[in-house]
């Protein structure tokens, strides 16, 4: 089982948004039967049975062990992921594109440069599993209370010379065996935990 899945199928996304089928995606963190989850989830087996079958059919949840019980076998089912994330490429005809209006400074730039990241990293995911490779990534996650709207933007004006003076360092045009790597920095103001399921 892998932490974090991306989904990039737009039946797969439209599957997985179902609310049962959330659910049981969310129980099935540890194998369980039909028969199981229809008494925690407190519906009739043929239905926990039919929801199963198309999450299987998406590759959200796989089979993990069958059981013989007398005349009937029960197949142990188990998500392929403790989590998933829906990318934009399940949306390709609408997902954002950062080429349009780039702004440093707007919310929905932010957004689209995100929603490319997701895309970008959930394809690499893709590939690297079907190579058997893993992808090479490095990321920081941190939060500063800044006292004033001042100290923010010096930061920002900070942290941009700082990563543009790296990039100028390190960017090589001319190397053949080269790969290029996407770099992105966000700042935004943090949203309290209580308040993010809300």
């Amino acid at each position: 089982m892998f932490s974090v899945a991306v989904i990039e199928d737009a039946s797969a996304a439209e599957v997985s948004l179902d609310p049962v089928r959330a659910r049981l995606l969310a129980e099935l963190a540890e194998p369980a039967s039909a028969t199981m989850l229809a008494a925690r989830v407190g519906l009739p087996r043929q239905k926990v049975n039919y929801h199963l079958r198309t999450l299987e059919a998406h590759g959200l949840v796989e089979l993990v062990e069958e059981r013989r019980k007398g005349n009937v076998t029960e197949r142990m089912m188990r998500a392929t992921a403790s989590s998933y994330v829906i990318s934009p490429a399940a949306l390709a005809a609408v997902q954002p594109d950062p080429a349009q209006s780039p702004d440093r400074l707007s919310a929905r730039w932010l957004l689209a440069v995100a929603g490319r990241l997701v895309r970008d990293v959930g394809l690499l995911i893709t590939g690297g599993e079907k190579a058997k490779q893993r992808v090479a990534t490095f990321a920081i996650d941190g939060e500063v209370r800044f006292a004033s709207a001042a100290d923010r933007a010096a930061f920002a004006e900070e942290l941009a010379t700082a990563v543009t003076t790296l990039v100028g360092k390190y960017h090589d045009e001319t190397a053949e065996k080269g790969r290029p790597h996407r770099v992105v920095v966000a700042v935004h103001p943090s949203i309290p935990e209580e308040s993010r399921g809300a």
